[in-house]
């Protein structure tokens, strides 16, 4: 495939306390046929993140249309697995049109670094404000999945909740660093709030060089699936990947075909991460973060050719 890139969208200004640095993950949702809202989580001053938007024109994700004043999901009370920070990760709209927001929750350690898990809330303003369905996961810490069940892109699809998140259990040193180790996993469900402990690895390591992976994005069109996230590599920032499957569950990594790689000099010349994937009228734009995990912003690119 082919993307043509289309620069940067927005990084936080220092305008809020709540939003001094960053803008990352990228999520959109389409909110009306002409508005596309990109949920991202900014950080304040300690490097907590808390998630906002930044809705941008459909025709023309360059152009801001407004931006979050305030958190649309604040950090969880003190103790709870959110309490550190919160980031946005996959949203969809109900038949009720109820929005569910499936995001991950920052919890720091003391024999390590920090445990990540999986938290919903939901919305019926629209998106200008969501509630948590519980103060606990609903992806908690498991015996096959114990520090990390986190990531998710949640999709309903013939009649069940399917999940693809990222899980593990193990950290690894590189360059004198504790650092994660973890696949991208599968879950169905019935109802998109219960889920069982122990999902199938769907993405595994295939080399010394990674070391985990991102938060997955899939998108279905004529029943065939495609994945797209972030691979982390042991000495050099994030990279994109991409698998294909005939069912959701079995996948082919066909990474070399991504079609989109790191700038030179640039606010993505570092790494790319954390990609999303939106279709509009005839286009198709994948949203990402660039260097240090978000710091320098957001942007897009457009499909050229599949």
């Amino acid at each position: 495939m082919k993307w043509k890139k289309q620069g940067l969208i927005y990084v936080a200004n220092g305008a809020f306390d709540w939003a001094q640095t960053h803008a990352m993950i990228p999520t959109p949702d389409i909110i009306k046929n002409d508005v596309l809202r990109i949920y991202v989580s900014f950080c304040d001053l300690n490097g907590i993140g808390r998630i906002g938007y930044v809705d941008v024109a459909a025709n023309e994700p360059k152009r801001i249309l407004s931006i979050s004043d305030n958190p649309i999901l604040d950090i969880g009370l003190p103790g709870t697995f959110d309490e550190n920070g919160a980031v946005a990760c996959s949203v969809f709209t109900m038949p009720d049109q109820r929005k569910y927001l499936y995001y991950v929750g920052f919890e720091l350690g003391t024999k390590i670094r920090y445990r990540l898990f999986t938290g919903l809330a939901t919305s019926i303003d629209g998106g200008e404000t969501f509630q948590r369905i519980k103060k606990t996961p609903i992806l908690d810490r498991s015996d096959s999945e114990l520090y990390f069940r986190c990531g998710p892109f949640v999709m309903k699809d013939n009649g069940l909740f399917k999940l693809w998140y990222v899980a593990g259990s193990s950290w690894t040193e590189i360059d004198g660093k504790m650092m994660p180790i973890y696949t991208i996993n599968y879950l169905e469900s019935a109802d998109g709030i219960n889920w069982s402990d122990e999902g199938k690895v769907c993405i595994d390591i295939k080399n010394d060089d990674e070391h985990g992976f991102g938060r997955p994005y899939v998108i279905k069109e004529n029943g065939f699936y495609r994945m797209f996230y972030s691979i982390r590599k042991s000495h050099k920032g994030y990279r994109l990947g991409y698998a294909e499957s005939p069912d959701g569950i079995t996948w082919t990594r066909k990474d070399d075909e991504i079609g989109i790689d790191v700038s030179e000099n640039s606010w993505d010349s570092e790494m790319l991460c954390y990609s999303s994937i939106v279709k509009h009228n005839s286009n198709i734009y994948m949203f990402y973060n660039g260097n240090e995990f978000g710091k320098t912003g957001f942007g897009y690119a457009v499909l050229e050719a599949w």
